[in-house]
């Protein structure tokens, strides 16, 4: 048998291994997903933030098995490109046809990646085809139900519809739900006509995260139709709906990129992505991927479309990101996409004193925490390549000399061994300062919202200053500076003591001992850097967050297991 020959079937070993091993990833994801629908009706909260955290780390533990496994087939053979090349067509070959053979593809490149240490793209060995988007390609219609409305009866059709998504848990009266449902449709689509419900049609799959349960679909009128979705809660008394979302905005908040991934145990995906991209049409694909669990397939979509863009705007420069810089991460974007990349700088100025290693290990815990809607997912990607010609000097200049643990210049490139991507948001100092006063204001109270949220799941900032927090298109705040965020349990909160002399009280640096986990709420309006009269709404509205008795008790129900619930949309949008 000649080398070609042999090299053949090993190459097709290689692909047979890697598909396998995706397999066994994509069948252990299916397993934890399914104990969603468990958990939601044993109200067992804890085992489903527990199962969240597992199916995130399952991706990694897979690439490695299979990485192994590879290498035990290879027997010391070292793995060549041109070996790779063939890999490449048999891999293809056995999964292209497949409805996702795009998270294939995916595993296939993370595993390539860490075989050869890859600095950028090969395409040789790699698939990313950037003038391409692959769902484009997906018809196969994710498997749905849908129901006719009756003018005469509506709330009959949303009766059936809750008898199709039973669960062991009754619903507490199936029938004042299915009324509430019509009654809800019927006022926030009222101006589609009088009779404006004609269809309904939802996903098969049912939707969990967190305490809820989520029917996704869309609702029909005569000539449009708009994205629905029923928020399905389980009290003591059984299950019942809590919420009905039919406008793109609130549907988009629930699938947004600060909240935690959905548990949906969809069959194949790519087909789900499709669909949800019909009711979210302003949601990039990679968002989509991504909170359906799919991170490794999100930022793969991410890097696609990123990328495509960045050639097709040739002479738009990288520069930096508008806002105050900061000390532990140099920020940088290309004006006309909406992301942000953030570097670790070398060296922090006072009074910073965490490691890189630290900083790494922040982003890490963000990663895998609840983020309740206020932490912005940062992915980290490694080994990126960039031309040299596409940096402004001035922010070159800064990367080279101030980041050079991750920065190197290869030629003509940049390669970045390491930085995180998030959506760009408007800095909140920034937005406050360009709103009138009725938007500030509510960005103030929604900035008070947010550190109140993020406790409520044992999250503290630590900075609290306005520039580290960001503002959505919709006036929604948000945080993405992660270097002092810590758990609410790791910190000592603090009444700040009265001082016993003149001396004391007039001392420009603390008089008694302070540790390094040690908060004192009372202060907070000193660090937050709001206007004096948006600080007073916000202590008016959330007097709570400088009470140290509030936070203490906080911790005290963690250290019980217990969590507030925090609803992912607001009170109005509930039918009862």
């Amino acid at each position: 048998m000649n080398a070609t020959v042999i090299d053949a079937a090993l190459a097709d070993k290689l692909a047979q291994g890697i598909a396998t091993g995706f397999e066994d990833y994509h069948q252990g994801f299916a397993d934890i997903t399914r104990r969603a629908r468990t958990r939601f009706q044993a109200r067992d909260w804890n085992a489903a933030r527990t199962d969240a955290v597992e199916r995130i780390e399952l991706y990694d533990a897979c690439v490695a098995r299979c990485r192994a496994q590879l290498q035990a087939l290879l027997a010391g053979i070292p793995p060549t490109q041109a070996l790779w090349r063939e890999v490449k067509q048999c891999f293809d070959a056995r999964v292209s046809s497949r409805i996702d053979g795009e998270l294939y593809k995916t595993f296939y490149n993370t595993l390539t990646r860490r075989l050869f240490g890859t600095h950028g793209v090969d395409d040789d060995i790699e698939f990313m085809a950037l003038d391409i988007e692959p769902s484009d390609a997906i018809t196969h219609p994710v498997a749905r139900h849908v129901y006719a409305v009756s003018e005469a009866r509506p709330a009959d059709a949303f009766s059936r519809l809750l008898a199709d998504y039973a669960f062991d848990v009754p619903y507490q009266h199936r029938l004042r739900c299915a009324a509430a449902i019509a009654v809800r449709l019927q006022d926030d689509l009222a101006h589609w006509g009088t009779y404006p419900v004609r269809a309904i049609e939802l996903l098969e799959t049912v939707f969990y995260r967190e305490r809820r349960a989520y029917l996704v679909g869309r609702v029909f009128g005569e000539h449009r139709f708009s994205p629905c979705v029923i928020a399905l809660v389980n009290g003591e008394e059984g299950v019942r709906v809590e919420a009905v979302l039919s406008r793109r905005r609130d549907v988009a908040h629930l699938f947004g990129v600060s909240r935690s991934y959905f548990q949906a145990d969809l069959p194949t995906v790519a087909d789900a992505v499709v669909f949800l991209r019909s009711i979210l049409p302003g949601k990039p694909v990679d968002e989509i991927y991504t909170v359906l669990g799919r991170a490794k397939q999100g930022k793969t979509e991410r890097y696609r479309t990123f990328f495509s863009h960045f050639q097709q705007h040739a002479n738009e420069r990288l520069v930096h990101a508008e806002g105050t810089p900061g000390m532990v991460m140099a920020v940088f974007t290309l004006p006309s996409y909406p992301l942000v990349f953030k570097l670790i700088r070398d060296r922090f100025a006072w009074p910073k004193t965490m490691s890189r290693q630290d900083v790494e290990e922040k982003y890490a815990l963000v990663f895998n925490l609840d983020r309740i809607g206020r932490l912005l997912d940062a992915q980290p990607y490694r080994h990126l390549r960039f031309p040299v010609s596409r940096f402004a000097p001035e922010l070159l200049d800064e990367l080279v000399n101030q980041c050079s643990h991750s920065v190197q210049v290869e030629g003509g490139d940049v390669v970045i061994a390491l930085c995180y991507v998030q959506r760009r948001f408007r800095p909140l100092n920034l937005y406050l300062r360009e709103q009138g006063s009725e938007a500030a204001r509510a960005a103030a109270l929604d900035y008070a919202q947010a550190i109140r949220d993020m406790a409520c799941n044992n999250i503290f900032p630590g900075d609290m200053l306005l520039k580290n927090f960001g503002v959505s298109r919709h006036g929604r705040a948000v945080f993405y500076d992660y270097d002092e965020l810590c758990l609410v349990t790791d910190c000592n909160f603090r009444a700040w003591p009265t001082p016993r002399s003149e001396e004391e009280a007039m001392a420009s640096e603390p008089w008694f001992h302070v540790a390094p986990n040690d908060v004192f709420p009372e202060r907070f309006a000193l660090f937050m850097g709001l206007p004096r009269a948006l600080l007073d709404v916000v202590q008016e509205r959330y007097g709570e967050l400088f009470e140290p008795s509030w936070w203490q008790g906080l911790q005290q129900g963690f250290g019980r297991g217990e969590f507030p619930d925090t609803p992912p949309y607001p009170r109005a949008l509930r039918v009862a």
